[in-house]
């Protein structure tokens, strides 16, 4: 059976081959694949790997006035323009103002630390620096990392990984970009944001 890993990062911590896995079933003809991998049971946890998944719960969460971080904001794009090059995961307009929110799925943890990247990440990098610049010009920009797993309780960059990444978000951070992290249960039945961990630069 060949299924389609929706996940372009190395998958360290959550992809040891023997594991349990959940696989979704597509009827759709234009796909080369109907089998999409979702979930790995990881050392006894359950963990999303599909990384368009959190654009979908961020945005429902947000229209749901379920985040504080994001009440009184409403959803105005998704994959909205942001510089020449790249594009945000979510627009949001509160009144005249804009907030720039990109997201990102982690699925490595460590002794009930998360990571974030797994692999290295130049796009990543190249994200960061686009929401300093929104900062620049005035606007908000928000770096949310979703730990898709019940055992992350605490993220910080993978320097030992990515370096670059590691340097760019503190920079961007110190710049105002808002660094937000928040832990989901994951179980083949749900996924569901349960609380929001400290992120540590």
């Amino acid at each position: 059976m060949v299924a389609y890993c929706p996940n372009t990062g190395s998958l360290r911590t959550a992809g040891e081959p023997g594991s349990e896995v959940l696989l979704s079933w597509s009827t759709s003809p234009r796909r080369k694949t109907a089998w999409t991998w979702e979930l790995v049971l990881s050392n006894g946890v359950w963990v999303g790997i599909n990384t368009l998944l959190p654009n979908r719960l961020l945005a429902l969460a947000i229209e749901a006035h379920w985040l504080p971080e994001f009440r009184g904001w409403s959803l105005d794009r998704r994959e909205a323009r942001m510089g020449e090059h790249s594009r945000v995961d979510l627009l949001l307009r509160k009144g005249e103002k804009l907030c720039f929110l990109e997201i990102k799925n982690v699925t490595m943890v460590e002794e009930e630390t998360a990571f974030f990247p797994d692999a290295v990440t130049s796009r990543g990098s190249r994200h960061l620096r686009e929401l300093e610049e929104r900062v620049k010009q005035g606007h908000r920009a928000v770096m949310f990392f979703l730990i898709q797993r019940e055992d992350g309780l605490a993220l910080r960059p993978a320097d030992s990984i990515d370096p670059t990444y590691g340097r760019t978000l503190r920079r961007a951070v110190a710049a105002g970009v808002e660094a937000i992290a928040y832990r989901a249960k994951v179980s083949p039945e749900a996924v569901e944001l349960v609380e929001r961990v400290p992120v540590i630069l």
